[in-house]
């Protein structure tokens, strides 16, 4: 029987979740008729669907013998899921993807128990659910937008700062993703590296704006203020030149859902100093493309830059592996394919 995925695009505003969806969403549609149910942030030759507009469809004739899965990662969606189900009666599963290492408010675990299927993306984010989730698929990567480059000065060259080696954190630029823990260890590493500098690649909210004050009063005092770069938001595309032109990635947070940072620099040929959050440990447990440190921890992050700064061979064998890693493990058609085949053993009653 016929089935479509519906997949939920609920946020105005992109974030971990719409980068995810977006980079598996062209897998997708390769796989399995995909509706998507909201226009933000897609490319312009992706179509999409209004809620009223699916609602209309799924009550039309014409789709009365096919089955739908609904595909959610907000609650948003999994209550527009619900409401779809309700009011069109047709034939949905629903099933939610957790990522976040927190534990849930009531009213999500009440959505949550309203679903045909709760998955995750990672063991951390999976010991936070009840029942712990049984089915866990890990995001992928992109590799045509993510790859190495022959040659990092020359990339670093390309973006303006010729005979410069890079140290970069990407991400929106708050406390919560260690920003801090990043400048601190730049102060401690980059007088003994004087051809090194820091890169701050994200979005500065106005309320984190005093926050991002501070850490520039910080540099200052430490001379090191025009050597250590805040760029702000950046365009989505030029993301992958950043990636893969810096010797290093820092991701540094305090918690995180999953965390694509650490991929997204795998995928580049680039090492990483990655926290204890999100899919990190999992990742880093199997590959050693860097160094694992607790989260907040300034001394361990120190010394983890230090290391992979100061040792050529082991940073760059780091970011070899990195590549390997992502292509065996972490693409976005091995998401895509999983998520698919899990999407049509619901809708066929398997699971």
């Amino acid at each position: 029987m016929r089935t479509i995925l519906i997949i939920g695009n609920s946020n105005k505003r992109f974030s971990g979740v719409t980068s995810t969806m977006l980079q598996v969403l062209p897998e997708q549609n390769k796989l399995i008729e995909t509706w998507v149910m909201g226009r933000h942030n897609l490319p312009p030759e992706q179509p999409w669907i209004s809620f009223w507009g699916c609602l209309r469809r799924l009550k039309s004739s014409e789709y009365r013998q096919v089955k739908f899965v609904f595909h959610a990662r907000r609650n948003d969606e999994m209550i527009q899921a619900l409401v779809l189900r309700a009011l069109s009666r047709a034939d949905i599963k629903i099933f939610f993807t957790s990522t976040a290492q927190r534990y849930h408010s009531g009213f999500s675990r009440w959505l949550m128990s309203r679903m045909d299927q709760v998955i995750s993306t990672c063991a951390a984010a999976a010991s936070y659910l009840t029942p712990v989730p049984e089915v866990l698929i890990p995001h992928g990567i992109d590799t045509h937008r993510f790859h190495p480059v022959p040659s990092k000065s020359d990339a670093m060259a390309a973006l303006g700062y010729a005979g410069v080696r890079g140290i970069g954190i990407l991400g929106r630029v708050r406390q919560q993703k260690g920003v801090d823990i990043f400048v601190d260890a730049l102060i401690n590493v980059l007088p003994s590296l004087p051809e090194v500098h820091g890169f701050v690649i994200g979005e500065i909210k106005p309320s984190d704006q005093a926050f991002v004050e501070a850490l520039q009063t910080k540099l200052k005092a430490a001379g090191l203020e025009q050597r250590v770069h805040f760029l702000g938001k950046l365009p989505f595309e030029e993301l992958p030149k950043w990636f893969a032109a810096v010797d290093l990635v820092c991701a540094l947070s305090r918690n995180e859902g999953f965390g694509l940072t650490v991929l997204e620099a795998m995928a580049s040929g680039t090492a990483v100093v990655a926290s204890s959050a999100g899919a990190w440990p999992d990742i880093l447990s199997i590959h050693d493309v860097g160094q694992l440190v607790p989260c907040a921890d300034h001394a361990a992050t120190v010394a983890a830059v230090e290391r992979l700064m100061n040792d050529d061979n082991y940073r760059q064998q780091c970011g070899e592996r990195g590549i390997k890693a992502v292509d065996q493990c972490y693409t976005v058609k091995r998401e895509a394919t999983e998520l698919v085949a899990n999407a049509r053993r619901l809708s066929e009653g398997h699971l």
